[in-house]
């Protein structure tokens, strides 16, 4: 799980690198192809069906909205704003798929972790500190983003069967293709031969993609999920990390604090979860 955080604020890196000297559009385009070219490769090596009709389904229609959503804004947040603020917007996602949960699954969420959800979208709102000087409207595209992201991992939850790892991500990084499409038409840019540079940190985007996907995959698979869950919030501390050494960004105690609040609400949440399930399972 570390490891897939770690590769995951790589990835914003080397997005967040290709967006100076290429349009945002053309980025999109060229990660999502690359992406979905190796997963699909994958697939093939593995034996592993693409498509099936469950692809079609309402389900993944649905995931597929929330998807183009989240990686589209996500994409500009990173290409707009800085590292640092986006990636602490995108620690919310869990406490909102809790949310989520509670709204339109029906599962039961007691007082305590409302309060945590309240606190930690408290401390997004700190990050974006709205009414004050240092606030950018920019910023609220990591705030779509993250719910596109959470709307999608609810979405996933009732992904068919069908539908296996591979295929997912080769679907996923198709998605980035038609926002990338969406993005082009709406700024009008024109498509540019990527510089050697460009090059280097789209390819590094990919591999570090799907490098962090597959490592997902294998800790969520594989591992006690209550227990490798609580590591996501490693990638905050890499995402301040490269931004502040690469980007030069400057961390405010505003921050710091938000910071503080989001990670704090989100761990307090999954293991109230974990208690609650225990409980239920007693009672059974």
């Amino acid at each position: 799980m570390v490891l897939s955080m770690g590769l995951f604020a790589l990835e914003d890196m080397f997005i967040k690198k290709a967006a100076t000297g290429l349009p945002v559009g053309e980025i999109l385009i060229l990660f999502g192809a690359g992406g979905a070219v190796c997963f699909y490769a994958l697939a093939l090596v593995r034996r592993e069906r693409i498509f099936v009709p469950d692809v079609l389904s309402k389900t993944m229609l649905v995931r597929f909205v929330f998807e183009l959503t989240g990686r589209l804004f996500y994409t500009l947040s990173l290409a707009l704003t800085s590292l640092s603020s986006t990636t602490a917007i995108l620690q919310a996602t869990p406490i909102v798929v809790v949310m989520g949960a509670a709204l339109f699954f029906g599962e039961t969420v007691g007082w305590r972790r409302w309060t945590a959800i309240i606190t930690g979208l408290i401390g997004v709102m700190i990050v974006l500190q709205p009414g004050s000087d240092a606030f950018s409207a920019l910023s609220i595209l990591a705030v779509i983003g993250m719910i596109g992201f959470a709307g999608r991992d609810l979405a996933s939850r009732a992904a068919p069967p069908t539908i296996g790892t591979n295929a997912l991500g080769f679907y996923g990084f198709l998605t980035l293709i038609m926002a990338g499409i969406v993005v082009a038409l709406w700024d009008g840019h024109s498509f540019e031969a990527p510089s050697a540079p460009a090059a280097i940190a789209l390819t590094g985007a990919v591999l570090a993609g799907v490098g962090a996907y597959a490592a997902l995959m294998k800790a969520m698979r594989t591992g006690d999920v209550s227990s490798v869950t609580p590591f996501r919030y490693s990638r905050l501390l890499f995402g301040v990390g490269l931004g502040v050494f690469f980007f030069d960004e400057a961390i405010s105690q505003s921050m710091l604090l938000g910071c503080g609040l989001i990670v704090a609400s989100g761990l307090f949440i999954l293991v109230r979860g974990r208690k609650s399930a225990v409980r239920t399972q007693n009672l059974s």
